[in-house]
């Protein structure tokens, strides 16, 4: 929808200001401790391409990166072909490789729009230029979500750089990348988290994999760890836990613990071949996941805190001293589990839906079919006694939390919208990235 036909929607009919609480900030990838849970949220469970939408702005160019919401103001990226793009398929990923560059020119786009309306306030050019670096078919050349704290946004281009921006949209500062070449040309799409005054990025790839810790002030390189991994996907877990806090990057080769200077804690081997999701916690149980489809190995993890040294699991036992409970078989691929009112769900790309006592693993129910709900990328999130699911065709599945599998109904979009961006929560609002547009979700007023 173009700004003009925005501002004269708003001028017929006034849209509430967003409520500026803390339950109205998504400041990160799935939101407070990467969990994609908000009880305070209160969004509806129904909506279409039409119904409860209080506005849709389309989108130039392709982004699988999720928005970010601080205070009125929503963020997002955005990477522009010049030339002829490929249209991204659905359902798995095999045959998608595309491991040269795109030969036209590109453009690399920061946006800030008005939560309220949908409309730009502002919005700026930080790259231009054919990519050095490959994408996978379903991939894109902006998945990694930005992180703010209110006073700046930082905006993440895998194999380009980041780019810091104050919230009146101007630039503070760059650190450029050095473009290295991932697994078959797939790219980039770990995210960056904030923790104090330092940014944390974990760069995985097929030559020079490293973790850098930067001053989220300037910019600077404060210190910097080269990890032996090849390629992955999964953005950085910062886990406070009863004895400390530590960042958590999860790989194919281990699975590392390190303290903020960038020292190694412990370790884990025993995860499938390719690791996209992210880490999260409650309290002292660190959840750590990684199932690639055509691995033997699809396991899921419960860690306890005060690991030292190597605290693999043997792959005949279930629990350690430093593992409370594993899964080897219950791992999803894309999508991270989700864990809310004491179960972890589990959403299997081709269309599964399981739940396990978060304490001790037992299964609730699993591998239940979702009708018709096949091809899932995006991780679920949950509000208010609710699990929601996005699929690749635009649907979000509804539902109810609890021991039993219980779909409630299913909300579909456009058929354009092809949904593989996960979402954000924002007080009385959701935050729907497809491949065309960016919903926002409300209430219809009554």
């Amino acid at each position: 929808m173009h700004l003009a036909m925005l501002v004269a929607l708003a001028l017929a009919e006034p849209q509430a200001a967003p409520q500026e609480t803390p339950a109205a900030r998504w400041a990160q990838f799935r939101g407070p401790g990467a969990r994609g849970v908000s009880d305070e949220a209160t969004f509806p469970d129904r909506w279409s391409a039409t119904e409860n939408v209080a506005w849709k702005t389309e989108l130039p160019g392709r982004g699988w990166s999720s928005p970010v919401v601080w205070d009125g103001r929503v963020y997002l990226t955005t990477v522009l072909n010049l030339g002829e793009s490929e249209a991204p398929k659905k359902g798995l990923y095999f045959g998608g490789d595309r491991p040269k560059p795109p030969k036209s020119a590109h453009e690399w786009w920061v946006y800030c729009l008005d939560l309220a309306t949908g409309g730009t306030l502002w919005k700026h050019k930080v790259h231009e230029g054919e990519p050095r670096s490959a994408i996978h078919i379903k991939n894109s050349f902006a998945s990694e979500t930005p992180v703010t704290d209110g006073e700046r946004v930082y905006f993440q281009f895998g194999n380009v750089g980041i780019f810091a921006f104050d919230r009146e949209g101007k630039e503070v500062w760059t650190q450029r990348f050095e473009p290295h070449p991932t697994r078959f040309g797939w790219g980039t799409a770990a995210s960056p988290v904030l923790h104090g005054d330092r940014l944390y990025v974990v760069n995985d790839n097929e030559e020079k994999s490293c973790l850098l810790a930067l001053d989220k002030g300037t910019g600077k390189e404060l210190w910097k760890v080269e990890r032996d991994e090849k390629s992955n996907w999964s953005t950085p877990c910062l886990w406070t836990n009863s004895g400390r806090t530590e960042l958590v990057t999860t790989g194919s080769g281990k699975v590392r613990s390190y303290d903020l200077d960038g020292k190694l804690l412990w370790w884990l081997e025993g995860m499938s071949s390719i690791t996209i999701a992210t880490p999260f916690a409650e309290g002292d149980l660190l959840y750590v996941s990684s199932g690639y489809v055509g691995s033997p190995l699809k396991p899921v993890y419960a860690i306890k805190p005060g690991g030292a040294g190597d605290i693999s699991l043997a792959r005949d036992a279930r629990s350690s001293a430093s593992i409370a409970w594993c899964d080897w078989k219950a791992a999803p691929y894309n999508p991270g589990t989700l864990l809310y009112q004491g179960r972890l769900t589990v959403l299997l790309d081709r269309g599964l839906l399981s739940a396990y006592d978060a304490k001790d693993g037992k299964p609730f129910f699993e591998r239940e079919r979702i009708p018709e709900g096949r091809g899932f990328t995006s991780s679920p999130w949950a509000s208010r006694g609710k699990i929601y699911a996005l699929n690749e065709d635009g649907v979000t599945f509804v539902f109810g939390a609890g021991d039993t599998f219980r779909l409630l109904h299913s909300n579909p979009l456009a058929g354009d919208d092809m949904g593989m961006a996960t979402p954000a929560l924002a007080g009385d609002r959701l935050l729907l990235r497809t491949s065309a547009r960016l919903y926002c979700i409300r209430a219809a007023p009554k």
